[in-house]
């Protein structure tokens, strides 16, 4: 069995973001004049998107910050180790399994996830639990173009989602110490899930996903705290019980099934009141510290799904 990793040891602390680049591990992006991780990914691949309406005026992060700068706890529990490390996993080809309570049971591949179903581009803020932020282009769909695939039944109240195990390619799933029991597992509400701001990211900045983001298939959900996001979806199930989620299980009373970015909900250690937003230097730490805003912005779209509830019981 993986030993348990004190959650204190996984998320306190914000590893500093020089990068150490292996030569083994990198190409050269030329049109943007980065060194970036991808070998296995074909991240200079450009993708194909429509533009969409769903934008915000902040300025995005720069790419070498948003591919460089990562949780992927399968390459490493530092900030540069999935960068650093995942330039063996190989995401071709790859299937994703969609069961449970659906009429049409399903194994899709990516190929034809990336022929048949629209793609937009769509520029997000991006919130992580450790009071570090973004804004990421990416381009991907909306996660109930697929669920819409598979009819989910009248039964059906979540949706679960598992990543891939590999440790032959992904070293932070191998050794005798595991920060995580995998695979990693999340899951939605199915009004979550089927919300249109709820997408499956296949690239980002006009490029194929590269691995250490998650490739070649992550969740998004930008009004979630990023743990939320899991990343290289193999299976989805849809399900009537709340499914279990990683970092709930590791540590109830600091990380919640619901996520939903809250600066009134503070973690244990530390405040969710104000972020960092990474790349924008301002003072000792190297970030414009901003205010937190409710549903990390997208109140208007998303807080009637949580009429009613106690936002800070159901965190």
């Amino acid at each position: 069995m993986p030993l348990y990793r004190p959650p204190r040891i996984a998320a306190s602390e914000i590893t500093p973001r020089d990068v150490y680049l292996s030569r083994r591990h990198f190409l050269g992006t030329a049109a943007a004049g980065l060194a970036l991780a991808g070998t296995g990914s074909a991240f200079a691949a450009p993708l194909k998107a429509a533009p969409s309406a769903y934008k915000v005026d902040d300025k995005p992060t720069s790419k070498q910050d948003v591919t460089t700068y990562n949780n992927f706890y399968e390459f490493g529990t530092g900030k540069s180790d999935p960068a650093r490390y995942s330039g063996d996993f190989k995401p071709r080809p790859w299937t994703v399994e969609i069961g449970g309570m659906v009429a049409k049971p399903t194994t899709i591949d990516m190929e034809t996830i990336l022929k048949e179903i629209p793609m937009e581009e769509r520029v997000y803020r991006m919130r992580c639990v450790e009071a570090w932020s973004m804004v990421i282009p990416w381009i991907g769909f909306p996660l109930s173009a697929l669920l819409d695939r598979v009819e989910p039944l009248g039964s059906a109240k979540y949706v679960a989602f598992e990543t891939v195990i590999r440790p032959k390619e992904m070293p932070g799933q191998s050794g005798f110490f595991q920060p995580l029991d995998w695979p990693y597992v999340e899951g939605l509400r199915l009004d979550e899930a089927r919300h249109p701001l709820t997408i499956l990211a296949t690239g980002l900045y006009g490029e194929t996903l590269p691995n250490q983001n998650g490739a070649p298939l992550r969740l998004v959900v930008p009004w979630k705290y990023g743990f939320k996001g899991i990343k290289s979806i193999v299976k989805i199930t849809l399900t009537d019980k709340e499914p279990p989620t990683t970092w709930n299980k590791m540590a109830s009373q600091e990380y919640g099934f619901y996520a939903n970015v809250n600066p009134a909900v503070d973690h244990p250690r530390w405040s969710q009141a104000t972020e960092r937003r990474i790349g924008e230097a301002n003072g000792l730490f190297g970030g414009a510290r901003l205010n937190t805003l409710p549903f990390n912005g997208y109140a208007d779209d998303v807080a009637g799904l949580y009429a009613g509830m106690d936002l800070k019981k159901f965190y």
